[in-house]
């Protein structure tokens, strides 16, 4: 389905800022990315009055998006806020509030959401687990080509480290398992990187089970895997193999998923682009992340960066 009549704005440059304004192109969308840096927030202003968008991406850095959203808000532009919306619980609340006009014809980046792994695991009703497991880790320094974890954003101590960079896995918790709760966070850090956590545990109970999240930034091989136990049967994804596992006591069944990245973007866009349009999300897809349903998954990471107890250091050479 194409949109071609929507008129965009990307707020950010960086790689994902560049993702999302070819996704928009290629929707048919009428795209124009905008520098955060070269602009600041006055440059900014200035272009959203000239051109009077119908939506805008805000793909900056975590800590400089109230005052776009806020903004946005005031001119009636539909948000795609990209994740995490924020990392203070009190900036959350202000986030909300401040988007609250534009609020059910805006978004969360939460683009895992339209994983079909995920959406297969979704299918199973295993809510009721007992004990369910989220991993996922990869070696930083080997994360893009001509990329440096010391030059980037997730090296900040204010709003950068692996909980808030991998948030992507309590979103999935989240879903998956109703009325999960937060226990205790405990993180690593880095002795040339005050304040930033490069690997997390934290701890999750619902009202039938208990678990975890874990990610880090050290694994030298890419992980990411969930894996959840309920008296119905036992469900095991592996996201980087591509297989879902259930096993109801019958026999062990895998199936096994072949899909590009790029997909789950892209239906996440289109979803995004008739919210604002003031229809109905197109995909399909179970728990849409419409900003006016997140704001308990937004709460719950705000919640975790805030419970962070760090322990040891690692020890592992970042560049």
């Amino acid at each position: 389905m194409q949109h071609s009549t929507a008129k965009s704005v990307v707020i950010g440059t960086g790689s994902i800022g560049r993702r999302h304004a070819q996704n928009l192109a290629q929707l048919g969308a009428e795209v124009q990315a905008l520098s955060w840096r070269a602009l600041g927030l006055d440059g900014v202003l200035e272009v959203l009055d000239a051109t009077r968008p119908t939506c805008a991406v805000i793909a900056t850095a975590t800590d400089m998006r109230l005052p776009l959203v806020a903004a946005c808000a005031e001119r009636d532009i539909a948000l795609y806020i990209e994740k995490p919306l924020a990392f203070r619980p009190s900036e959350v609340a202000a986030v909300f509030q401040a988007a609250a006009p534009v609020a059910a014809r805006s978004f969360v980046g939460f683009m895992m959401r339209y994983h079909p792994i995920l959406q297969a695991m979704a299918q199973q009703n295993m809510g009721d687990a007992y004990r369910f497991q989220f991993e996922i880790g990869h070696d930083v320094t080997q994360w893009r080509q001509n990329w440096h974890f010391s030059q980037s954003y997730a090296a900040r101590a204010q709003g950068g480290g692996v909980l808030l960079d991998l948030c992507h896995e309590l979103d999935m918790a989240h879903c998956l398992l109703p009325g999960l709760t937060l226990g205790g966070v405990d993180v690593l850090g880095h002795a040339d990187f005050p304040g930033v956590d490069m690997a997390a545990l934290c701890q999750l109970r619902t009202a039938h089970g208990l678990g975890s999240v874990a990610m880090d930034y050290l694994a030298p091989a890419s992980t990411r895997r969930a894996s959840l136990r309920a008296t119905a049967g036992c469900m095991d994804a592996d996201f980087v193999a591509s297989t879902l596992t259930i096993d109801r006591g019958q026999g062990a069944q895998t199936q096994h998923f072949t899909f590009d990245r790029n997909d789950m973007f892209l239906a996440a866009m289109r979803d995004f682009l008739a919210l604002a349009a003031g229809r109905a999300p197109v995909s399909g897809t179970a728990n849409v992340p419409v900003l006016t349903a997140s704001r308990p998954i937004c709460d719950l990471i705000a919640q975790a960066w805030a419970r962070r107890a760090f322990g040891a250091n690692i020890t592992k050479g970042l560049t």
